[in-house]
């Protein structure tokens, strides 16, 4: 067992969280002359190694997931999805939202295309809810940070969201507060080419490549506000808005989320940092949840899809249920952490 726990510990530091590589920028910056503990230079080693450190990450996580994704094109996710009923439909949308874009706002034009085709409204917007919160890449970076325990028990309770959120949309029957056109607008029922392993590898460079580009300036920015909480915010201060001490900081950390805009790759440096200041487990997790699902452009785009009633019922649902499990995430920290 010990054995296990050695082997698991070296895969989570050294190659999940390349403390290798942070050790090497450190060594680096010290072989110039420069002292790592005064604070301008900690956070040029903070903002380095977490750049290059999300970079290769992201670059094998999106290059694997495009790879698992060009077996899942548009047409056949619906005819999947199609297949499924009642709760089990809620299910497996939440369940494809883990292979499918990292953003909320990639996510809504496949939202809007699987509601045209006709497939029941709780069951897309469980796979929208699903989509942008939990992939298989905030899997693996949130395991490089908190460890596996907290990143299955993230993915599991965020696919748990997707699918009360959905279900109940389902059960509230908004289907008429979705705008005429997106009712009418109809699918075209084409079939994708079969793709030869090649194809499917180029799909995957390009997608790659695409994908990181514009996520690069959330990680940038995450990284940057990342080094600047790491090293210039006093840990008291963290301590006291977002500590133990303060009863209300999920409800803080969820309404500061939802009017910024990154993806789960911008999130995790700040999240990180926040950790490291004695923030608690569930304000950081809710803080990450309500950008990636409820930020301001996603819903400004998704108004264009939907009514203002079944929007403010997103945005409700969404909102009441990231506090509630920030809530259970901090009354069981000291469990899973």
């Amino acid at each position: 067992m010990q054995v296990i726990k050695s082997v698991w510990d070296f895969i989570q530091m050294q190659i999940l969280g390349m403390k290798w590589l942070n050790d090497l920028i450190g060594s680096g910056l010290t072989a110039l002359g420069l002292d790592t503990s005064n604070r301008w230079i900690g956070s040029i080693q903070f903002f380095v190694y977490d750049v290059i450190k999300i970079t290769l990450l992201l670059c094998f996580l999106i290059y694997f997931i495009s790879y698992i994704q060009s077996y899942f094109p548009p047409e056949r996710s619906k005819k999947i999805l199609g297949r499924f009923h009642g709760i089990g439909a809620n299910v497996a949308a939440a369940l494809l939202g883990t292979v499918t874009p990292f953003c909320s706002c990639s996510s809504i034009p496949l939202f809007i295309g699987f509601t045209s085709a006709g497939l029941p409204l709780g069951v897309t917007f469980s796979f929208l809810i699903s989509s942008p919160m939990v992939d298989l890449g905030s899997l693996v970076l949130l395991m490089s940070i908190f460890g596996a325990k907290v990143a299955v028990i993230y993915v599991v309770v965020g696919l748990i969201i997707a699918v009360i959120g959905g279900t109940l949309i389902e059960k509230l029957h908004m289907e008429k507060h979705v705008e005429s056109f997106i009712l009418t607008a109809g699918s075209v029922d084409i079939e994708s080419p079969d793709l030869t392993r090649k194809d499917r590898l180029v799909y995957a460079k390009e997608q790659m490549l695409s994908t990181f580009k514009k996520v690069l300036p959330y990680i940038l920015i995450g990284v940057g506000i990342g080094a600047i909480i790491h090293n210039w915010i006093p840990e008291g201060w963290v301590s006291t808005a977002l500590g133990s001490n303060n009863p209300f900081g999920v409800i803080l950390a969820t309404l500061i989320g939802v009017p910024m805009y990154a993806d789960i790759f911008g999130t995790i440096p700040i999240a990180e940092a926040l950790f490291a200041k004695g923030a608690q487990l569930g304000v950081i997790l809710s803080f990450m949840m309500a950008v990636t699902t409820l930020s301001l452009p996603s819903m400004i785009m998704l108004r264009k899809a939907v009514k203002p009633k079944l929007l403010a019922l997103f945005i409700a649902i969404c909102t009441i249920e990231i506090i509630i499990v920030g809530y259970l995430f901090n009354a069981f920290q000291a469990l899973i952490v």
